[in-house]
């Protein structure tokens, strides 16, 4: 089972240092990462680190106005970097307040997509719980995935955020089956932070897992968006939660 880290959790010790916090995430067992930012290094740089740590550089979170306006940029940086998935993250209020807001998306989303799987990568769409409205009684997220082509883009679902907004994570990760090649494997408490490391909140974190693998999800990146303890000892109690679960 392929067990990465979703980088935004160590955001701050990141910017801190950059080398030495991905020395310690591999240090604590995990074999991938999903970046969210570069600082300010180059693509050979990164690689460089990556190869010497022995850390695989699976995915990576880049902003939609990124993939807008600097998509050939975006290519060839990640591309050198042997990244396999470029992800779209987040949309802004704007961007998400109707039907017609969605349906541009997925044309847009597709189009990017088209030329991401041409150089050799494939688009990812993460989601958050405000895709889980629905419009016409179909959900924001399905109607993304429903007008674009497989080939061109795929989503990496956050569990957490499906269930936060009331749907049965395994329950949504069946429904697209072949389509989740990754997934965000996060945990869920009650109170005003509502992340838990993995395998300390509430949800059924070995059934998502086993459902994922059911259909075929091969990458489970843990991230976990706030935490309580430091961002380090955090990863490692999901770390090991984790693989005792798989």
């Amino acid at each position: 089972m392929n067990v990465g880290l979703a980088l935004y959790t160590v955001r701050d010790d990141m910017e801190k240092d950059f080398k030495g916090t991905l020395q310690k995430v591999k240090e604590i067992g995990y074999t991938g990462v999903e970046f969210a930012g570069f600082s300010s290094y180059s693509s050979r740089e990164v690689k460089a680190m990556l190869d010497e740590i022995g850390l695989e550089p699976w995915s990576s979170h880049v902003p939609l106005e990124k993939l807008r306006n600097e998509l050939q940029d975006v290519i060839t940086y990640h591309k050198e970097l042997g990244v396999q998935y470029i992800v779209c993250p987040y949309l802004t209020e704007d961007e998400r307040g109707t039907k017609t807001d969605y349906f541009d998306l997925a044309e847009e989303l597709e189009t990017i997509g088209n030329e991401i799987r041409e150089a050799g990568m494939l688009l990812l769409y993460h989601n958050h719980d405000f895709e889980m409205e629905s419009f016409d009684e179909e959900l924001a997220l399905d109607l993304l995935l429903r007008n674009t082509r497989t080939c061109n883009m795929a989503l990496e679902c956050d569990t957490f955020w499906v269930e936060y907004a009331g749907y049965k994570a395994t329950d949504y990760l069946a429904k697209h089956k072949d389509r989740v090649p990754v997934i965000h494997v996060k945990d869920k408490k009650d109170g005003d932070i509502p992340f838990a490391e993995v395998g300390e909140g509430t949800l059924n974190i070995k059934e998502i897992i086993e459902t994922a693998k059911s259909v075929g999800t091969q990458y489970f990146i843990v991230e976990q968006d706030v935490s309580e303890r430091t961002p380090l000892e955090s990863i490692a109690i999901s770390y090991k939660n984790i693989k005792a679960m798989a």
